[in-house]
C-alpha cells in the first residue's frame, strides 16, 4: 500500500526509498523451491460481513427479479427471453460461486452465517451445500495427488484405460467430451441430489427391515446409530441433504403451479444446465492442462499442487465478477480461507512467486479437454491420442 501511495504522489521514487521494495528485490524461486510460508496470505484471510452481505444482495435480488421479468416477458413474446435467460445463467453461476465461498467459511466472518447463506444459495441451484463442500474440501486437500483424487471427471490412469475393451474406451472418451457437460450439468444439479436421498433412504429402510426380522432383539436407536450410509458421511450431511430436497422440490411444485409447468421447467432447465456447464468447464481448465502437476502420493507436495496443479484463468471483467474471481485459482488453493473479494489483491502481492503458474483462457478449453488420462510413470496428464500412439510404437518395437 505504501509503495502504491508514494508512486501515485510522484514525489519519492519507489526504487530508492528505503521503506519500499521493488519487484526485483524479491528473491526469485522456482516453483519446486516454494513453501507456503513464502507467500503473503494471512492479511487477506480476514472476511468482511459488510462486503459479503453486499455480494449476496447484488446476486440474489437481481436473480429473483430476472425470474419475475422472464415470466412477464414470456406472456408477451418468447423471442424476448434469450437475453433474460442469459443473465439468469450468469447470476446462477455467481450464486454457485458464492456458495463455494460459504463452503470454505470465507465469505462471512462467522461459521454460522456461512452455513445459513450457503444452504440458501444451495437451494437456489438445487445443490445440497454441506455435502458438496465436504467433497470439494477433499479436492483441496489432495489436489495434484492423482492416486487419491482423479480430477473433475474421475479420470483413469493409462494402465486402467488400456485394460478396457475398445467399446468402453470409446464410451469413456465420449462421456468426457466438452458438450457432455450440458446434460451432465443438469444431472449434477437437478437429478443427482434427489437420487442420492432416495438411494440413501432405501438403504436405511433395508437395514431397518433386516433388523426388524430379529424380533425381540430389535432396538430402533441402536439400529439407527449402527447404520452407516455410503451416500452421506454424517448426520449433519443427511439433514442438509433432506432439507435441501424439501425446499427445492417444494419450490418446483409451487412455481410450476404459479407460472405453469412447461414455462417454469423450460427456463429452469436451461438456466441450471448452462450455469453448471460453465462452472464445470471453468473448473476443468483450472486443473486439467498440459504440464499440470499430477503426482503419485509418494513425494506429493501441497504447494506444488496449488501452484503447478492449478491455473490462473484470465477472464474478461464481466466473467470475473460472475465467477467471483475464481480464476485466481492458484491463490485460492494456497489458502481457501481467502474470500473471493481479496483474491485479486493477494495475487498481485504474490505475483513474483507465480511466474511458473499456467495462464489459461476460456478459449483453451478444447485443447485442455484432450488430457483425459493420468500417466502414473511420468506423473503427468496425457491425451488418449498420444497414449495410443505410444502404445502402437511400443507394439511395433517388440
Amino acid at each position: 500500500m505504501l509503495k502504491n501511495y508514494l508512486h501515485r504522489l510522484g514525489k519519492i521514487p519507489t526504487s530508492v526509498h528505503p521503506l519500499v521494495k521493488s519487484a526485483s528485490s524479491h528473491p526469485q524461486k522456482t516453483s519446486d523451491q516454494l513453501k507456503k510460508s513464502d507467500f503473503v496470505l494471512t492479511p487477506y484471510i480476514k472476511s468482511s460481513n459488510l462486503r459479503a452481505t453486499y455480494q449476496i444482495l447484488n446476486t440474489v435480488v437481481p436473480y429473483v427479479l430476472l425470474w419475475i421479468l422472464a415470466i412477464k416477458v414470456a406472456s408477451i413474446s418468447f423471442w424476448l427471453l434469450p437475453p433474460i435467460i442469459t443473465l439468469l445463467i450468469l447470476f446462477s453461476l455467481r450464486c454457485f460461486s458464492l456458495m463455494h465461498d460459504c463452503g470454505h467459511y470465507s465469505l462471512f466472518r462467522s461459521k454460522r452465517m456461512n452455513r445459513i447463506m450457503g444452504f440458501l444459495l444451495g437451494v437456489i441451484n438445487a445443490m445440497p451445500q454441506y455435502g458438496w463442500s465436504r467433497d470439494h474440501a477433499y479436492h483441496h486437500k489432495t489436489n495434484g495427488d492423482w492416486e487419491r483424487y482423479r480430477g473433475v471427471a474421475d479420470f483413469l490412469s493409462t494402465e486402467e484405460f488400456s485394460q478396457l475393451d475398445p467399446f468402453n474406451q470409446r464410451f469413456y472418451e465420449v462421456l468426457r467430451y466438452p458438450l457432455m457437460a450440458i446434460p451432465g450439468g443438469f444431472f449434477y444439479l437437478v437429478i443427482k441430489p434427489r437420487l442420492i436421498l432416495i438411494l440413501g433412504v432405501y438403504d436405511f429402510a433395508h437395514h431397518l427391515f433386516t433388523d426388524l426380522q430379529k424380533g425381540s432383539e430389535f432396538n430402533l436407536a441402536q439400529t439407527t446409530s449402527a447404520h452407516s450410509s455410503k451416500h452421506w458421511q454424517s448426520a449433519t450431511e443427511f439433514w442438509d441433504l433432506l432439507f435441501n430436497n424439501i425446499c427445492v422440490i417444494s419450490g418446483w411444485i409451487f412455481l410450476s403451479h404459479v407460472w405453469g409447468f412447461g414455462l417454469f421447467w423450460t427456463i429452469y432447465s436451461i438456466t441450471l444446465s448452462c450455469s453448471a456447464t460453465i462452472f464445470i468447464w471453468i473448473f476443468f481448465v483450472q486443473h486439467i492442462f498440459e504440464g499440470s502437476y499430477a503426482h503419485k502420493t509418494a513425494g506429493w507436495d501441497y504447494v506444488l499442487g496449488a501452484v503447478k496443479g492449478s491455473s490462473y484463468l484470465e477472464l474478461p471483467a464481466i466473467l470475473r465478477w460472475f465467477t467471483a474471481d475464481i480464476g485466481y485459482h492458484n491463490i485460492h488453493h494456497l489458502s481457501s480461507r481467502i474470500p473471493n473479494y481479496h483474491l485479486a489483491a493477494c495475487h498481485e502481492e504474490n505475483r513474483h512467486l507465480l511466474s511458473e503458474v499456467k495462464t489459461l483462457h476460456i478459449r483453451d478449453l478444447l485443447n485442455c479437454c484432450q488430457f483425459l488420462l493420468w500417466d502414473a510413470e511420468s506423473n503427468r496428464l496425457v491425451s488418449i491420442a498420444s497414449f495410443r500412439d505410444t502404445a502402437q510404437m511400443e507394439t511395433a518395437l517388440k
